[in-house]
């Protein structure tokens, strides 16, 4: 099985800028997207336009019209439930920021596939006191599908760089949103509980790679970046993965959108369900 992680920035501008064409060329079993900034109806004609209308398409559109949502894409048949943000309590459920699929493989019990995209917060403001209140429940959450010991993969724009390998610029952003000692330490709570990041895991252990550059000046091509965009599986999910790579642009004239894709691929079946 392969999967992909992809912040499209934007479904429409990623269909036009060849993004779609890139993916549909991948072969991938599921994708995830993030920041689709579109509702259903757009999000399933751009779709079509882009080879992928026959797909299982499970999507989770912002209340604000332009900003956010995220989707997971299945060539594989979709288990009917699915679940958007963490319960009637979650004040984050209309953002578009939160998809829980079950993906059924042959023979398999599900596997729970999320597609996240966590706000960017601003240090020192109400913005920032917000990505950690969504980094509350994204953890609880997390701790959850530990506890019921189902296989599950995390995957999306986490908008925090975890270690100083993950950031070009490690020592300009100490005080900046995405690189916050509170902000980081989410991630060693999530390694401690029992998930595994499978891009560092499986990628080495760096400088990067790195999933995001700036659109502006030669932040692409001195790969001046961070790595922001993760897939974290549940460990026994994690010991099927076979391999991870960013599908990074091969220069700054063919990227399609502002990160690159995150690949895992599969080596075999997943765990079934514990208990």
């Amino acid at each position: 099985m392969r999967l992909i992680s992809a912040n499209v920035n934007g479904i429409r501008a990623a269909l036009r800028r060849g993004g779609l064409a890139w993916l549909l060329s991948q072969e991938a079993d599921i994708i995830t997207l993030q920041e689709v900034r579109a509702d259903d109806e757009t999000l399933r004609k751009v779709l079509a336009d882009g080879g992928l209308a026959d797909w299982s398409v499970a999507h989770a559109p912002s209340d604000t019209a332009g900003r956010a949502g995220v989707a997971v894409l299945a060539r594989l048949p979709a288990v009917p439930d699915v679940r958007i943000g963490w319960g009637p309590d979650d004040e984050f459920s209309g953002a578009g920021r939160w998809l829980e699929v079950d993906v059924r493989g042959p023979g398999t019990d599900p596997l729970t596939v999320v597609s996240t995209y966590v706000p960017t917060g601003e240090a020192d403001t109400s913005r920032q006191d917000e990505k950690y209140r969504f980094l509350d429940g994204m953890t609880r959450r997390m701790e959850q599908f530990v506890a019921e010991g189902r296989p599950a993969m995390v995957t999306g724009d986490v908008n925090v760089a975890h270690r100083e390998a993950d950031i070009k610029n490690w020592r300009g952003n100490l005080k900046r949103a995405g690189f916050l000692p509170g902000e980081r330490a989410y991630i060693d709570r999530w390694l401690q509980s029992g998930w595994v990041d499978l891009g560092r895991e499986r990628g080495g252990d760096g400088p990067g790679p790195y999933t995001w550059w700036s659109w502006r000046g030669k932040a692409f091509d001195n790969d001046a970046g961070w790595r922001i965009d993760y897939m974290f599986a549940t460990a026994d999910l994690a010991a099927t993965v076979d391999s991870v790579w960013v599908g990074r642009a091969p220069d700054y004239a063919r990227r399609w959108s502002d990160h690159a894709p995150v690949v895992a691929d599969f080596s075999g079946p997943w765990p079934q369900a514990r208990g």
